[in-house]
């Protein structure tokens, strides 16, 4: 290993890319925002509030002591809790998480535990959502901390996203509520969503004849979708949907940026009658932060190095990298690796800490010299997951994500899709 591979994975605290992520998640959570850390600069939404809350004696508890009092809630409450943790979450809190995954796997397994009266989501507030919406009505679900959303799926809402359809629509001549295939058997085009994405959107969706998508299973969902469309308005993330299609021989060309701020996203008429993929305007602030450079770098350092990124990375990161795969297919990459090897991820550093101790034979480390973990996703804290089990010992529901009936019911059809796409082996 070298000494410059060595300061990758050595990282001092003034390394992180804020030094306010040491503080408790309180301290900012009723700040307008999504937090200190790589979302801080995003555009945020009007309105988005998702208030904290957090009495002041789980602020102030040792870590040790926050640790009994979830081990003691979760034996009280036995199989009527099931706590899902995703991969990006801190390992203090991960380590009570029943299921651990990615948003397609515990898509899935929210569906595995009908028994269970509350599941405890630690993840985002879109992931709580599809949680409740796939649970049975008896269900409780949970999100310790309602700070805890997603600014890339705040960067496409229900609004902007119905105008666009429209605008769309009659740039292809047909009635947007109201599509009907073509002496193919196929529809001008056809709505797909990123799990990223609110419940609201994903209603949209089901209502459309359209379908969600993991990074998981992106690729099955688009070729799902070309076999009922010509063509795919892919939402929120532009990143996965380029990545996704280049791989599949999609042109560059025929993947026009809509930006919803624009007339025609930006485009000409003739560019979208030419699309095949039409990408929205939205990104992961984690993801963004990867370099080309970077892969030079670690190249330069090890040229042994094996190289795997998230494919919400930007594409000339993809395009640099040894592979690129979902969470769970970096987990197998690894996994499938041999001891001395040099991997470097980009993904979020909780998960690439995890791994560099759950394999100490390799060297494992973040692409990113600078330490910026999914600043919404680091809201869930150990002090969150202790009240909210102590007041279901107390009888009392915290924090619980409700979708409207309504939204519940079309955001189903597109999940159901969804679960029914099975990423290939």
């Amino acid at each position: 290993m070298t000494a410059s591979v060595h300061d990758l994975i050595t990282l001092t605290p003034k390394d992180s890319c804020n030094t306010k992520l040491a503080a408790g998640p309180w301290d900012f959570d009723t700040v307008p925002g999504y937090g200190p850390g790589s979302s801080q600069a995003d555009r945020l939404p009007d309105p988005v509030s998702r208030p904290g809350q957090l009495p002041e004696r789980y602020q102030l508890m040792p870590e040790a002591e926050l640790y009994e009092r979830i081990v003691a809630a979760k034996a009280t409450l036995g199989e009527e809790l099931v706590i899902l943790g995703h991969f990006y979450q801190r390992d203090e809190v991960i380590q009570h998480a029943d299921f651990v995954g990615d948003s397609f796997q515990l898509a899935n397994a929210a569906l595995s535990k009908p028994e269970a009266k509350t599941i405890v989501f630690c993840g985002v507030h879109f992931m709580a959502e599809t949680a409740d919406i796939l649970s049975t009505p008896e269900q409780s679900v949970i999100l310790p901390n309602l700070a805890a959303g997603c600014s890339m799926a705040d960067m496409a809402d229900e609004s902007s996203v119905e105008t666009a359809w429209e605008e769309i629509c009659e740039t292809y001549g047909v009635d947007p509520e109201n599509i009907t295939p073509d002496a193919e058997g196929k529809v001008p085009i056809l709505p797909v969503t990123y799990m990223n994405s609110s419940a609201a959107l994903k209603a949209f969706c089901g209502r459309h004849g359209g379908i969600v998508c993991t990074s998981s299973n992106a690729a099955t969902v688009l070729e799902w979708a070309f076999q009922r469309a010509h063509r795919v308005l892919f939402f929120p993330d532009q990143h996965l949907g380029r990545n996704t299609a280049k791989a599949m021989g999609v042109p560059l060309e025929q993947m026009p940026l809509w930006n919803p701020r624009k007339a025609l996203g930006g485009n000409t008429a003739e560019q979208l009658r030419e699309a095949k993929v039409l990408l929205w305007h939205g990104f992961c602030s984690v993801h963004r932060r990867f370099t080309v450079d970077q892969i030079t770098q670690a190249r330069a350092a090890d040229p042994q190095v094996k190289i795997i990124v998230h494919p919400e990375c930007p594409m000339e990161v993809v395009d640099a990298a040894d592979a690129a795969g979902s969470t769970d297919a970096i987990q197998k990459f690894i996994a499938a690796s041999s001891p001395g090897d040099t991997i470097g991820i980009g993904t979020e550093v909780n998960m690439v800490n995890r791994l560099a101790a759950q394999y100490p034979d390799r060297t494992i480390f973040c692409l990113d010299p600078v330490i910026c973990p999914c600043s919404t996703m680091y809201r869930i804290h150990p002090g969150y997951l202790a009240w909210v089990l102590e007041e279901l010992v107390a009888g009392r529901v915290n924090n619980q994500i409700s979708v409207d009936a309504a939204v519940s019911v079309h955001a189903k059809v597109a999940l159901d899709r969804m679960l029914a796409a099975k990423p290939k082996a």
